[in-house]
């Protein structure tokens, strides 16, 4: 009825407003990623899988070595998914949560995964997607696989 009242007065409403432009990875940048951090991984004799995600969190490439655990499939997505969803090292996600009484919570976030293991994947200072690592015998070594790869993509 309002509306009405508007356009027939002769008074429109116009809410313009300009469409986000947003980068995101492509599935040749995560195919890259994961392909470069499963060779980083192998070279250590680490059986791992590799999850990279998009900028909105979907899963845009999964490699998972022969012999990786089955549980390494689901905690590389979420280690990606934490990482992305915090833009930050999903191991700094997990210092903070366990140093700061107001974060300890974040563990209960639907998806998320408090373990190192899972970087943000930034063009500039802008995060356009994540990768995470499951399955070195150790957080720390996952992430240094996830790293090696996002160095490499960037040359």
């Amino acid at each position: 009825m309002m509306a009405a009242a508007l356009v027939a007065g002769g008074v429109t409403l116009n809410a313009q407003a300009d469409a986000l432009s947003q980068k995101t990875l492509s599935l040749a940048q995560a195919n890259a990623l994961a392909t470069s951090a499963i060779q980083s991984c192998m070279a250590k004799h680490y059986q791992v899988t590799v999850t990279v995600v998009d900028r909105a969190g979907v899963v845009k490439a999964v490699q998972r070595t022969d012999n990786a655990g089955p549980h390494t499939v689901k905690a590389s997505e979420m280690k990606a998914y934490t990482a992305l969803s915090t833009k930050n090292a999903s191991g700094k996600v997990m210092e903070a949560a366990q140093g700061n009484p107001g974060a300890q919570n974040m563990r209960d976030v639907p998806g998320f995964l408090l373990l190192a293991g899972g970087l943000p994947v930034k063009e500039g200072d802008e995060v356009i997607g994540a990768i995470g690592i499951g399955g070195a015998p150790g957080g720390n070594l996952d992430e240094a696989c996830a790293q090696a790869a996002i160095d490499g993509l960037k040359k």
